[in-house]
């Protein structure tokens, strides 16, 4: 499917990437995209999940500083332009970006009704976050970075949340990484699953750590998740 635009909640509009399944109406995917912006990656992943029955949209969250971004891990100038996105990019406006994407979601006739999230790096954080600020029926977030700064958000947290760690995820540390699985232990709605020998973005095709064994146990179990909370 081509791109659509999706209305902001404070004015303006976003461009998002939509994936259809073959069998609608399907539970409904916001498929939150890494420091690179909705690029092959991203629709590819949403194809991916098209695939197996979901109906994914990938907002554009770069838009307020330089629509339609798409870079690649491959040289270190596009990995400083991400940073400089990630940093410059307001973070609520974001979650509030993604919830409108969400509610978008839900108004397709190609909808059941029943969506969710999921995201990966930057994308994992902002997954926590819907699972804490939005009424999405199920969230999964893959090595977020910086979630053991989110845990004052648990409480907010009422539906369920899948979270994939990389055990040695260059972005994090053992602290950390420890904090977020003790951190989340107390809230019944979230499963923190860490892989062992990982690093960050371990489920990216062709990325530099990824791990197809571990990449595929994490597919499958996300795959369960929705399955299991968006039927």
């Amino acid at each position: 499917m081509p791109e659509v635009k999706i209305d902001a909640a404070d004015g303006g509009q976003f461009s998002a990437y939509v994936a259809k399944p073959t069998v609608t109406p399907a539970g409904g995917l916001v498929v939150i995209q890494e420091i690179f912006g909705v690029n092959a990656v991203m629709r590819e992943l949403c194809d991916a999940y098209a695939a197996q029955g979901f109906l994914a949209v990938c907002p554009d969250l770069f838009w307020r500083q330089k629509p339609g971004v798409q870079l690649t891990d491959k040289t270190q100038e596009e990995w400083n332009q991400a940073f400089a996105l990630m940093n410059g990019m307001d973070q609520d406006k974001a979650v509030d970006d993604l919830i409108a994407a969400l509610g978008w979601l839900r108004q397709q006739g190609d909808c059941t009704g029943k969506a969710g999230s999921v995201g990966y790096c930057l994308g994992g954080r902002l997954a926590f976050l819907m699972a804490a600020r939005s009424d999405a029926d199920a969230n999964v977030g893959f090595y977020g970075v910086g979630l053991e700064g989110l845990l004052g958000e648990l409480p907010g947290i009422g539906k369920p949340l899948l979270l994939h760690i990389a055990e040695k995820d260059k972005f994090s540390s053992p602290e950390k990484r420890d904090a977020v699985v003790a951190g989340v232990a107390g809230n019944s709605w979230v499963t923190a699953k860490v892989y062992p020998g990982v690093d960050h973005a371990f489920a990216r095709p062709g990325g530099e750590h990824y791990d197809a064994a571990a990449a595929a146990e994490a597919n499958r179990l996300t795959v369960e998740f929705f399955r299991t909370h968006l039927s």
